[in-house]
């Protein structure tokens, strides 16, 4: 039973932290092609603290990937390393239930 609730605590963080990189992938897209403006305080802060939450997760997976020029793929590393981690977990605590 421990480890059910473990792996739900887990699964919801890793949820929590999938949609926070596909806001700010989406967000970034929006600021690029000119539909929102980083002057306008609101979108600034919002950009800046999602960058500030994502950049300690997503740094390392950008030393390690090779450059791919005005491309960024470390959110979609981000995005299925935790996927295939929650996947470890669910068998885990299907495991030892």
């Amino acid at each position: 039973m421990l480890f059910i609730t473990l792996y739900e605590i887990i699964s919801y963080l890793i949820n929590i932290i999938v949609f926070v990189v596909i806001v700010q992938f989406v967000l970034s897209l929006l600021i690029a092609f000119n539909v929102v403006n980083m002057h306008n305080q609101f979108v600034s802060a919002i950009y800046t603290a999602l960058n500030a939450i994502l950049e300690p997760l997503l740094r390392p997976i950008r030393r390690i990937m090779p450059n791919t020029g005005a491309i960024d793929f470390s959110p979609m590393v981000l995005i299925i390393g935790l996927t295939i981690l929650q996947i470890i977990f669910a068998n885990l605590a299907r495991a030892y239930a």
